[in-house]
């Protein structure tokens, strides 16, 4: 019996840090990918919700910080979100109601402390786990913490199947955010757990990142599926740093995009989608991921683990 699914990547902004706004748009995106494309996996993109404050320099410099700095991380710090929350319940409503599984990027708040989050929720069991990014990028880093290892998780997901009352699809579905999709062992992680649905939630607009998704679809044998925002300056609050202050314009792009979705042998299936929001869909065949393993398992016959070994602590 054949185990094929359709999944969605959407390639959308926050609304102006707004999480009501956003939530909606949420909303209005995953029914779309639903009911146009017959979607069952919908994956958001990086900071969805709560937003990704590009261009920000929250007023750092090394050895001071300034007070209107501070003012912007308050705001910031507002528009992020708790788990679990309302929020989060609203989300679980959302793909109860569409039938859909849904990954999505947030900023989580806990305490005074922020962090980029991936959380993964399932139309019948709401919500179900996280993911916290476990090294923030270069400037990041002054507004997010880092994740640990109790926080990698690998979803058993069930998908119906199109054809009457059988036995769901079942898939294990992982998230890696941004950049930490250049940590090798985080990789070779998620590889030996399994990983057959490599969601890739990102801001990565360069060409170059194209070149990662495939490479890691290639080396893991898996389904990648990156989800990019494209904003532009109207996207974020009035008054947000841009780029060039003197040629403030609310078309002048923020971020370009760039979702894609790879097949375990590194065949684009849908994108790079670039200059605009969307969704992109394609129908993955997860028997796929063992036809790319037949040559190579990099945690199984094509590893080498009496001479290598990855130990990961406090999983």
């Amino acid at each position: 019996m054949s185990r094929k699914i359709r999944a969605s990547v959407v390639q959308a902004s926050t609304a102006a840090y707004s999480l009501p706004d956003t939530l909606d748009k949420l909303e209005r995106f995953a029914r779309l990918a639903k009911e146009q494309d017959g979607a069952q996996l919908v994956v958001f993109p990086e900071a969805f919700i709560g937003g990704y404050p590009k261009m920000s320099t929250f007023g750092v410099v090394v050895g001071a910080r300034t007070d209107p700095g501070r003012d912007e991380f308050l705001r910031y710090h507002s528009a992020a979100i708790e788990i679990p929350s309302p929020a989060i319940s609203r989300i679980e409503q959302i793909s109860k109601e569409l039938g859909v599984f849904i990954v999505t990027g947030v900023i989580e708040k806990d305490l005074g402390t922020l962090y980029c989050t991936a959380v993964f929720v399932d139309p019948i069991q709401g919500y179900v786990a996280k993911h916290r990014k476990l090294v923030p990028t270069a400037m990041e880093r002054i507004i997010w913490g880092q994740g640990d290892a109790t926080t990698l998780p690998v979803v058993q997901a069930s998908f119906a199947r199109t054809q009457g009352d059988v036995e769901p699809v079942k898939a294990k579905v992982s998230a890696t955010i941004c950049w930490e999709n250049y940590m090798p062992l985080l990789r070779t992680f998620y590889y030996s757990q399994g990983t057959e649905i490599y969601c890739a939630p990102t801001v990565d607009a360069r060409p170059e990142w194209q070149h990662t998704m495939i490479h890691i679809a290639l080396e893991g044998r898996c389904f990648v599926l990156s989800a990019c925002q494209y904003a532009e300056e109207k996207d974020y609050p009035a008054g947000h740093a841009v780029a060039d202050e003197n040629k403030r314009d609310p078309s002048n792009v923020m971020i370009a995009g760039g979702s894609v979705i790879v097949s375990p042998l590194g065949k684009v299936l849908a994108g790079p989608l670039l200059g605009k929001e969307g969704v992109l869909t394609a129908e993955l065949d997860l028997d796929d991921v063992v036809r790319g393993k037949f040559d190579l398992d990099v945690t199984g016959h094509y590893a080498r683990p009496d001479i290598f070994q990855l130990n990961v602590t406090g999983h």
